[in-house]
């Protein structure tokens, strides 16, 4: 999958429109996905995200980098030797696209703030 475009509140994956936070899994993507505090990520919110034991997790803070990463959740990816990049979500776009599909990456997006 490749992402080819992103603005506030607008994500194209392979040119189709998504306009709510999402997961993209390997084989699918998960659209309208919310955290339970909103703004803060917490493990509950991507729990089946880290059961999928993903070799690199990228998570989108939004446009802003509103959404907040919840030191835990940090804690449990160090833990389980998963790595990751936590950016403002154009920032983490440009990651997702690095990294070659061949990795098994999980990628979280705050589309907005």
């Amino acid at each position: 999958m490749k992402i080819t475009d992103y603005k506030f509140g607008l994500m194209a994956i392979d040119d189709k429109i998504y306009h709510r936070d999402l997961i993209i899994f390997p084989d699918r993507i998960q659209s309208e996905w919310w955290r339970d505090k909103g703004h803060r990520l917490q493990i509950k919110d991507i729990r089946k995200v880290i059961e999928q034991k993903p070799e690199y997790l990228i998570i989108g803070t939004g446009k802003y980098g509103f959404m907040k990463v919840d030191k835990q959740l940090v804690n449990t990816l160090n833990d389980l030797k998963i790595k990751y990049f936590i950016g403002k979500t154009f920032q983490a776009v440009r990651k997702f696209n690095e990294i070659p599909d061949t990795v098994r990456k999980i990628a979280a997006f705050h589309l907005t703030c």
